[in-house]
């Protein structure tokens, strides 16, 4: 009789299906809950606060704002110093970004080549490496006194014969937006190195030797075997370097604060000056907006590069 009854299947109960397949639905939600809370505290309410500060005027410092719609981008737009600072953000990253892949391929191929020991190479790769180590206010104080009209490098180039001692590097309009291009160069070539030489160690080495069986010359390994291997990794390293250095701020305050006449206003410290210098929060969040949209391309880019290379 007990073994009988045994074999009776356990009655559940009617709503027990129904909870069993809303708790299987719910709880994907409740892992990502978290982060999307998060994600909407930190970025989607910030961002919709300064869209909508930009379709209003006189926000923030005072409390009767008008919306004025798009007026605040118009004058943005046709803003000679916000056209300047565009101008001068597109060389910035656009020259930033194509010397640090040279560089970093380029020191990446020699710390990976085969004609150092080991020990040699590790020595180069600390000192190639430091540049990285520093803050930005410490790198921008280093630079400003390197760059000094009296400072090492006028002295250095004084005496190689090849430069005029006193020239003021970061006072002049002239020379402003290259010597803090340099520097932006000089702080961020090592992550590229790194992360071109770890891409470069993932090249299969039968490859290589296939090319040389073939009578490859170096230049054609170079361009046929190397090239291909690291697209995807140029790539999607080209188009962060040109995020990050679009959004580059206090390099270039802590150096030259935008000076002089405008030749190194970067988007950045045009935002910055129109929000915290003339107090305009309205023009400074239809800059920032614009920012935005100009950054979202560039992600947009990133994404793709990334879903191709999935």
């Amino acid at each position: 009789m007990s073994s009988s009854t045994s074999l009776i299947p356990a009655v559940r109960p009617p709503g027990a299906a129904r909870s069993s397949r809303r708790g299987a639905w719910l709880a994907p939600y409740g892992f990502v809950g978290p982060t999307l809370l998060f994600i909407a505290v930190l970025a989607v309410v910030p961002i919709g606060m300064v869209i909508g500060y930009s379709l209003f005027d006189n926000v923030i410092t005072t409390p009767d704002s008008a919306f004025v719609g798009l007026a605040n981008y118009v004058a943005v737009i046709t803003d000679p110093a916000f056209l300047g600072a565009l101008g001068n953000t597109a060389w910035f990253i656009g020259l930033s970004t194509l010397v640090h892949l040279v560089l970093g391929l380029a020191f990446a191929m020699l710390l990976n080549t085969k004609m150092f020991s080991p020990v040699t190479k590790a020595v180069f790769r600390v000192i190639y490496v430091l540049p990285w180590l520093f803050t930005i206010a410490v790198i921008a104080v280093v630079w400003r006194l390197i760059l000094d009209p009296y400072g090492v490098a006028n002295a250095v180039m004084s005496a190689l014969g090849i430069g005029m001692h006193g020239t003021q590097w970061l006072a002049d309009p002239s020379t402003a937006l290259g010597a803090i291009t340099f520097i932006n160069v000089w702080s961020g070539y090592p992550f590229f190195m790194i992360s071109l030489l770890a891409a470069l160690q993932g090249v299969p080495e039968s490859l290589f030797e296939a090319a040389r069986v073939d009578g490859a010359n170096w230049g054609q390994r170079f361009r046929y075997v190397i090239l291909p291997q690291l697209r995807p990794v140029l790539v999607s390293m080209a188009v962060l370097d040109l995020i990050w250095t679009s959004q580059q701020f206090a390099l270039i305050w802590m150096t030259t604060g935008g000076g002089p006449l405008g030749a190194t206003e970067m988007l950045s410290t045009y935002t910055y000056k129109q929000a915290f210098s003339n107090y305009d929060f309205s023009a400074a969040a239809a800059s920032a907006v614009i920012v935005l949209l100009l950054t979202m391309v560039l992600a947009a880019f990133y994404v793709r590069s990334q879903t191709r290379r999935a």
